[in-house]
């Protein structure tokens, strides 16, 4: 009999294993108490792959479910079969799925049906609107449901949890990852790899970050977004925006009909992470309809833009790191001129804190996995924001 518990690790899209990357390496730091176990989906193959070796981690197992003009059915159909007879052959004691994703449904759902038990990264985020965001919120609400541990980012969170009927006992206040991950980043990168970004020139200007590519915001939506950036621009000839370009049909079709000849807008390929985060760090603002950049370009002091109709995020809202702009062309035009035009305001944004974390949420994890299966007696602290 082993004395250590396997833990199986379960990604495939590029937020997902951003935010697992941190809780991987601490799992590995532990061998002593823990067997650590990768499983890539690749839900989102090149963004996946990109990230492991940024982070420098192997996949123990490659699903590899992705397929071109993929859709939710797909990746469920492929993803549970697949996962089926990865968890037969490792027999994990735990596995851990992180957020909203697909990948996390399926990783979930599948241990469920072998009645292994399940922790949930990231758990606890509502805008309580099932359809906003499309899949997420169900999708991180049904995660939730069969998990047997809730890793919450932070006191709200786990309220949310709390409010529906999970025991207490079984939520363990982390921090979110993503924070140890963009920091942990920030401190080793060194200069950019995309070409177009090496060029940039950045001299007496100031520089924009947007980033578009919500199933709930194509169409309309993403119009009225492409409009407002070009809104913008006009309004601030010392404005420079960089516009990673998501690599859906639906999404790059609008924004390079819209954006692609506007002065002063980069539209580049989507970029390593290494590269997003070194946009983050030069930024005066960023304006994003991303979960992840709501949480991360806080930790450099740069406000943002909320540029959905919901956030799961208040705790940036109530800290002043975020502003819901919604998907109205002249709100977010206001909006966005209100923080451009105001020293004041760009000030008061930028000192707000970080709520989401502090760069210990991985470390804080694996402990409450230790705590949950009696290696560690003392249940760890939970995170507060300074």
């Amino acid at each position: 009999m082993r004395n250590t518990k396997k833990v199986m690790s379960v990604f495939g899209t590029r937020p997902d294993t951003i935010k697992l990357a941190p809780v991987v390496l601490e799992l590995n730091n532990r061998p002593e108490f823990v067997h650590s176990v990768t499983v890539g989906t690749a839900q989102h193959r090149e963004m996946m792959d990109q990230v492991l070796d940024v982070f420098g981690i192997r996949a123990d197992y490659d699903l590899g479910i992705m397929q071109e003009d993929q859709t939710l059915f797909d990746i469920v159909e492929r993803g549970l079969p697949r996962m089926k007879a990865v968890l037969e052959a490792e027999r994990p004691d735990l596995v851990l799925v992180h957020g909203d994703t697909s990948t996390a449904f399926v990783g979930a759902l599948s241990a469920f049906y072998m009645q292994i038990p399940v922790g949930h990264v990231e758990a606890g985020l509502r805008t309580d609107c099932r359809y906003d965001p499309f899949p997420e919120e169900m999708n991180r609400r049904l995660v939730g449901t069969i998990a047997e541990l809730h890793f919450a980012p932070t006191a709200q969170y786990r309220a949310n949890l709390i409010r529906e009927n999970v025991d207490s006992n079984r939520i363990y206040v982390t921090g979110n990852t993503v924070v140890d991950a963009v920091l942990a980043t920030a401190a080793t990168r060194t200069q950019f790899e995309n070409p177009v970004l090496q060029k940039m020139d950045l001299s007496g200007r100031r520089l924009v970050l947007v980033t578009a590519h919500r199933r709930e915001n194509i169409g309309e939506p993403l119009k009225n977004i492409c409009g407002a950036v070009a809104d913008v621009l006009r309004l601030h000839p010392d404005l420079v925006a960089v516009m990673p370009v998501h690599p859906n049909p639906r999404v790059r079709s609008v924004v390079t009909a819209m954006l692609g000849s506007v002065d002063r807008c980069l539209l580049v390929e989507p970029l390593s992470y290494p590269d997003m985060v070194g946009l983050m760090e030069r930024s005066y603002l960023v304006m994003s309809d991303s979960g992840g950049l709501q949480e991360e370009a806080p930790a450099f002091g740069v406000p943002v833009l909320v540029l959905r109709r919901t956030t799961e995020r208040p705790e940036g809202i109530e800290a002043g790191t975020l502003r819901l702009a919604g998907v109205d062309r002249a709100t977010i035009v206001e909006m966005a001129c209100a923080i451009l035009d105001s020293p004041d305001q760009h000030e008061a944004m930028s000192r707000a804190r970080n709520p989401f974390g502090d760069g210990r949420a991985s470390v804080r994890t694996v402990d409450a996995i230790m705590h949950y299966f009696g290696m560690l007696p003392k249940r760890p602290n939970d995170f507060m924001p300074a």
